[in-house]
């Protein structure tokens, strides 16, 4: 006689629900606006501008500097709360949120 185990029912996943993130700097949307802009939502309602106008035209822009090929930068998306773009490339979201709060805007040099 063969015995059936009871993992699937007893799962961590059917069991407790998804992870939602709290933290109000976690980002909720981002969008690509024209100019190397972007406009942010976090989790607690918080929205504003992050400019990366300058950084990524900076000689001194490093992993930055691809994102000065506007095909590459409207890719923007949120990934575990943070705004991300292809190849590894992220955004601090507490210093992003910080800056936002206190002015509405981040500008990034």
């Amino acid at each position: 006689m063969r015995t059936q185990s009871a993992a699937p029912q007893d799962s961590p996943l059917a069991v407790t629900p998804p992870i939602q993130p709290r933290m109000p700097w976690r980002v909720a949307a981002v969008e690509a606006l024209p100019d190397f802009r972007l406009h942010v939502r976090f989790v607690d309602g918080t929205e504003g501008t992050v400019d990366l106008t300058v950084l990524v035209h900076s000689p001194a822009a490093g992993v930055f500097a691809s994102l000065g090929d506007s095909a590459l930068f409207a890719q923007v998306f949120v990934e575990h709360g943070a705004v991300t773009w292809p190849g590894e490339i992220d955004l601090a979201p507490d210093a992003m949120y910080a800056a936002i709060k206190k002015t509405g805007t981040w500008v990034l040099r």
